[in-house]
């Protein structure tokens, strides 16, 4: 028996017109073929109507390019990864069905199918993607598990990328209550290979997601291909730390670039692991210290959880000019004093937005004219 017979049983009938199945199997061959990305994807089946046509069609668009000689995906390589997601228990997820993230779809690249082993009913929950640092600090790592945690805990998924460091912590923080790796091989392949108990159980407990064929071995431009697809499942990506030149600031550009809201942990300016999320802080994204934060920002799941996923409803940023921020530097710093005073106390007293004064409070940090201590306070360094 051939591995198409595992899949399509022979049969003495006259050939029946294309099953679902059947064009499911087309368009996973039309992905899987050489030279075509999601864009091509799509306009070839906009262009020919079923992925059958397209297929049919390829050859001549490929020769039109300049490409002679080229071959579709053949039949067998679809049949092999299909053999092999049963094998690992995986289940294909194609973009219209039911089991597919609607949030996803409104990113202009939402992959066409994805593949998943585990609970694909965690896709349908609100989402929260948390990235940082693979050699995150004992404090990054700290932060990441107390977030995941407690965001769990309040009905969120947290959904991470299953790397070293930051990303381990949260999936593992996030077990009991939900979450997500999307890993940038095969869904069947474990890297790094010290995160393999780590993947296991989230296979049993959550979910693990892959856009690409079954047994790929990640490779460097996998990558930031992975990380669209973090940052496109939720309303908001946290970065906890990262580098100036990091994985986690790509995603984070790509959850802006997906009309998504950026949060950031601040870290202290002589740690390199820290400068992403401090750019990130400087240029506007939201600065987070505890879940609470971001609850003020997102809302509490239960409430998402009953309405309809859709664009996020955003509230224009107050540009300041120069000497309007200035001025509320001055005022910040003739409101504190070597005593530590409660940083909302503060925020109350200047009767200022808090969206507007937390930029300021971490300017001021970085330039180490005003300190935080423990407790949520704040002190003017002397």
């Amino acid at each position: 028996m051939t591995d198409k017979d595992d899949y399509y049983p022979s049969s003495t009938h006259p050939p029946l017109p294309p099953t679902p199945e059947d064009d499911q199997f087309s368009c996973l061959r039309l992905l899987r073929s050489r030279r075509v990305g999601i864009a091509t994807y799509k306009r070839l089946l906009t262009e020919h109507g079923t992925a059958q046509n397209a297929l049919a069609a390829l050859p001549e668009v490929a020769r039109a390019a300049g490409a002679s000689g080229y071959q579709v995906c053949p039949e067998g390589v679809v049949y092999a990864e299909l053999k092999a997601a049963k094998a690992a228990g995986a289940r294909l997820i194609a973009q219209g069905s039911a089991n597919y993230p609607e949030i996803l779809t409104e990113i202009d690249d939402a992959p066409p199918f994805l593949w998943g082993i585990g609970d694909t009913s965690m896709l349908s929950r609100p989402m929260i993607s948390m990235v940082g640092a693979r050699n995150a600090s004992s404090l990054g790592t700290r932060m990441a598990k107390a977030l995941a945690r407690d965001l769990g805990a309040a009905g969120y998924v947290v959904v991470s990328g299953l790397a070293r460091g930051v990303d381990a912590a949260a999936h593992l923080a996030a077990l009991d209550t939900g979450t997500i790796a999307v890993q940038a091989g095969g869904v069947d392949v474990m890297y790094p290979s010290e995160n393999t108990g780590l993947a296991e159980s989230i296979a049993k407990q959550g979910l693990r997601l892959s856009e690409q064929p079954m047994g790929l071995q990640p490779m460097a431009r996998h990558f930031p291909s992975r990380n669209r697809i973090i940052s496109g499942l939720s309303r908001a990506t946290i970065v906890v730390e990262a580098a100036a030149k990091s994985g986690s600031l790509i995603t984070a550009r790509d959850a802006l670039d997906q009309g998504r809201d950026v949060l950031a942990v601040p870290g202290h300016p002589f740690d390199a692991r820290a400068s992403g999320c401090n750019m990130l802080l400087r240029d506007g994204a939201t600065l987070i210290r505890s879940a609470e934060d971001v609850f003020e920002v997102l809302g509490q799941p239960a409430a998402l959880a009953r309405k309809k996923s859709g664009p996020a409803l955003k509230v224009p940023a107050q540009k300041r000019s120069l000497r309007e921020t200035a001025a509320l530097h001055l005022q910040v710093l003739s409101r504190l004093g070597p005593s530590p005073v409660a940083e909302d106390q503060l925020i109350r007293d200047l009767q200022a937005p808090a969206a507007q004064v937390a930029p300021v409070l971490v300017d001021l940090e970085l330039d180490g004219k005003i300190a935080r201590r423990p407790g949520g306070l704040l002190s003017k360094v002397i």
